[in-house]
This record gives C-alpha cells, structure tokens and sequence, in this order.
C-alpha cells in the first residue's frame, strides 16, 4: 500500500498530462521541494520544445537534468545554499516579456529550500526562526504563514518578479486542503494571510525571535501580494495526498481488505492522533464500527510534534508509539505510519511498522514506549525492536501515509444486550 501511494505521485507518472503548448517566447523552468528535481527531469521528458532554468531540492534528492540546472540546499532547516538557490531562481525570472512562459515545479520541503533574506535579517537569523517554528508545535499552515513573511521570494513574490511572463505552476501537494498558498509556502500565488496574522502565530507560540526578524515583521514592507480580483493563477494540482490514499485503497481491496479512508488531512499531536486511531480500531475488532474486519484504516495529512525531550524522532514514529501505546496490545492489528518522501522529520527513515507482538517484544527488550514518548525518542524504540522503515528519497511527497490493518482473525465481540 505505502509503494502504491508514493508511485501514484511520481513525477514521471503524474507530470507529462499536466503540460501543455510552449510559448512564442522563453520557457524558464524554476522550482523548489524534495520532488522538485525529479519533476524537472520528467518535464524535459515530455516538454516539445527548447527551455533552461533552475530548481532547488534537498541535499541527496538530486537528479541529472539537460537543460535544467538543479542545485541541492539544507532541509528543514535554511542554510547559505538556499539563500543562493533564491538568488538564482529570482535571477532566472527577470527580464522576461510577455510571450515568455516561466513554468514553476514547486512539492514539499520548497519553504526551507528557497530562501530570499529580507533587508537587515541574517541567514543565522532566519535559521533561529525556522528551528523555534519546528519546535513550537504549531501546523504547518501557521509556521508558512509566518515564513512568507519573512521572505522576498515566498507568498507570491516570485510569480511578482517574473511578470510580465505567464507563468505556470505544477504542484504536488504535502499539506491538509492542498491549499496552494500553503504548499512551499505559495510562491506563484497571492497571500490571503498578513504580517499581523504572522505576529499573531509568534505570541500565541512564545517564539523567541531574532530582533531584526521582529524588526521586519513591523515593518510594512513585509507584506505580501495578496488576491485581487484580477486573473487567478495558473496552479495545476498533479498529485495530492488523497490520490495516494486511494491508489493505496484499490490494493487493500484487491488483498480482500475493505479499506476506509479517515482523511487525508488529518492535523494535531502526533502521539495524539495515534490514540485516537486507536481508540477507532479498538472499536472496529470489538464491535465491527465504522467497518467490519478484515479492513484497512487509511489516513494521510501532516501532524505535529511539540518537542520537550533530547530524543530522535519524527511525527510518523511519534503518531506510532501513542497508537501503540492505545492499542494495549489489541490481536489482529497491524500499521505503517511513513512520510512519503522517504525522510520522517531529520533522521535516515522514512517511519515504522508496529504489529501485534510490538509491546510484547517492547517489554522484553527493557522498553517503555511511555518513557520513549516522554523524551520525543521513538526512532530509538523503533530502531531496537528492528521495526524501522528505511526507503531513502523517493523523489517525490504527499506527506504523511498511515495504515491500520485489522486483520480478520479475531473473532468480533458482539455488544452485550443485557
């Protein structure tokens, strides 16, 4: 199921249908994300025409292109690398006239990778943000809100510095809704948020800003385009998260699993929302709700992660232990919770696996999933028991893929009458 729903976003399967006639003029290819180098290269594929440009993905999630120049960047964290891809992006969209076309490949991991410093906020200054955002627990909506605010390529600005140009954007989707102002924090789209709603985001987190970030989130000038009731954007949605849960559905059901998606925009504390899958699943096996087993609970989405400990995680292990930790050794249950990406948070995996035996083996090996939660530490509880999921970069990413299997084995208990 986790093959099926990374392969319905490749770029080389979804991209092609989604181009369309070249310009009179230039075509200019810009783009940044963790898939943003693969959709280059399937572009040039299939693109029937001359182009140039330049994309930035994560380091190590580079692929050779012809024509197009790919430049690798640090994630989730900023560093002088992005700041340099930003440069060159903006570089490559000026001077453009109207019969040139800029086509835009933007994915997920874009916010980190393409980065334009504001006047008077260092590269250092912009890392300490984006370290208190990761932290802070807030959704991803609220940490690109406040990104695009401290940027001069993000939140419409650089579809702003390609005008007069038409220009394109080819989207894979890693966020709740598939917003486009959201996903790598909207570069080709108008802002409908502003700089006090970013403020609003700072205090309600208790961020520890560098003063020349405040200093910038004050200022007028840190606005961003916003919506007019002019043109909409070309933006062309070429994979979500929910095509990925439904590609991973048509293979339960072939397996003679029925599948049942719970969302694909499912938000909250990761350990939070595996209790809650729990407490759904213990349901299932004890009174055959919402579904009847053999079945297959698919949800997809982006939760968070409040960090308190010093331990090694991701939100996909962190959303397994607390399922662990609900399921109190319930038979039959079986999960996969994994970024699609192949990268769960900073660590090598792309999350884990968990199966009726996980807390027993647990016990045996001196483990406690309550005292590994306590210390943010699910990759090493993971790691012991042998249960991590390593992939590497799949080139592409539409976010969090989980899947609760209840297997048919156990008997259901009927609710008693009496």
């Amino acid at each position: 199921m986790f093959r099926a729903a990374v392969g319905s976003a490749l770029p080389q399967q979804c991209l092609p249908s989604s181009v369309s006639a070249p310009p009179l003029g230039r075509t200019v290819v810009v783009g940044a994300g963790k898939a943003s180098a693969a959709m280059a290269r399937a572009l040039e594929g299939c693109w029937p025409a001359s182009l140039s440009g330049v994309v930035v993905t994560r380091y190590g999630h580079a692929v050779p292109c012809d024509a197009i120049t790919i430049l690798e960047a640090g994630h989730p964290v900023p560093d002088a690398a992005s700041v340099e891809a930003g440069r060159r992006i903006l570089e490559a969209v000026s001077g453009l006239t109207a019969d040139d076309l800029v086509i835009c490949l933007i994915s997920g991991g874009g916010s980190a990778l393409l980065s334009a410093l504001p006047p008077g906020v260092s590269l250092e200054d912009e890392r300490a943000l984006s370290k208190a955002l990761l932290k802070s627990g807030a959704t991803i909506e609220e940490m690109n809100c406040v990104r695009k605010h401290v940027s001069l390529i993000k939140g419409g600005r650089l579809a702003a510095a390609a005008a007069p140009a038409r220009v394109v954007t080819l989207a894979i989707s890693d966020v709740p809704g598939d917003d486009p102002a959201t996903i790598a924090s909207g570069p080709t789209v108008p802002d409908p948020t502003t700089r006090a709603e970013a403020l609003t985001v700072v205090d309600k987190y208790a961020l520890e800003l560098p003063a020349a970030v405040r200093a910038w989130l004050a200022s007028p000038d840190s606005e961003t385009p916003k919506p007019s009731g002019g043109t909409e954007p070309d933006y062309r949605m070429i994979a979500t998260p929910q095509r990925a849960l439904e590609a991973a559905a048509d293979v339960a059901r072939k397996a003679g699993y029925t599948p049942f998606v719970l969302g694909d925009a499912i938000e909250g504390e990761a350990r939070d929302v595996g209790l809650d899958h729990a407490g759904i699943a213990r349901q299932i096996v004890a009174r055959g709700q919402p579904v009847r087993a053999p079945c297959v609970l698919l949800s997809g989405g982006e939760t968070t992660v409040t960090v308190r400990g010093d331990g090694r995680g991701g939100r996909n292990v962190e959303f397994l232990l607390g399922l662990l930790t609900g399921l109190q050794d319930l038979p039959g249950v079986f999960a996969l919770a994994a970024d699609t990406d192949g990268i769960d948070g900073t660590e090598d995996n792309a999350g884990a696996i968990i199966s009726p035996s996980s807390s027993a083996r647990a016990r045996m090996a001196g483990l406690s999933a309550n005292g590994h939660l306590a210390r943010n530490d699910a990759y090493s509880f993971f790691a012991a028991l042998g249960d991590l999921v390593i992939t590497g970069a799949t080139l592409t990413n539409v976010n969090d893929f989980r899947a609760i299997l209840i297997d048919a084995a156990h008997p259901v208990q009927e609710q008693s009458t009496s």
